[in-house]
């Protein structure tokens, strides 16, 4: 998927300034810069409920934008230098209020993400996760507004083609 623009500034090194002869991924011809359009990193957990047999996963209803409504697993954009299964932790105590423990790395998945008019390039990480069985999910109302723990066999539609094909890799990751 390739994003409809770069931003406002790509016809213009962001180094040195000096116009450029085309789109990224092209090279400065002034001071020999690359501009690349790389893939933004995400990591996502699909949390388990803890049933071995017919094992629950946890959705979240996105309250913003983009797809605002549908239903998605947790997570997010990683940080700076961020490793994707520090993010992941991260992302579970802020949208869930609990500490996660991550299991199994499910997959990674190229997609893409609709931000102020652009399509950007995303790679999305999924893990594996539980939490504490004493442990009580508190929502952040910004970013959710409701939760359904759903069969991982048969999962709802989610608000992006990565998480349908993880949530079905781990299906298949744990035999179902």
């Amino acid at each position: 998927m390739k994003p409809r623009t770069y931003g406002p500034d790509a016809s213009f090194c962001p180094r040195c300034g000096a116009p450029l002869a085309g789109a990224p991924p092209t090279v400065c011809g002034s001071c020999g810069y690359a501009l690349f359009v790389n893939a933004r990193p995400t990591a996502s957990l699909i949390l388990l409920d803890g049933d071995p047999v017919t094992p629950r996963f946890l959705a979240l209803r996105r309250a913003a934008e983009p797809r605002s409504g549908l239903w998605e697993t947790p997570g997010g954009f990683c940080d700076g230098w961020e490793h994707p299964e520090v993010a992941a932790v991260r992302e579970g105590r802020e949208e869930l209020g609990v500490e996660v423990t991550l299991g199994a790395f499910v997959g990674m998945y190229v997609g893409g993400y609709d931000y102020q008019g652009e399509t950007l390039p995303v790679l999305d990480i999924f893990y594996l996760a539980t939490i504490g069985a004493d442990d009580k999910i508190r929502l952040d109302p910004a970013e959710s507004s409701g939760m359904t723990w759903f069969p991982l066999a048969d999962p709802p539609p989610l608000a992006f083609e990565t998480m349908d094909a993880a949530v079905r890799a781990a299906a298949r990751q744990l035999g179902l």
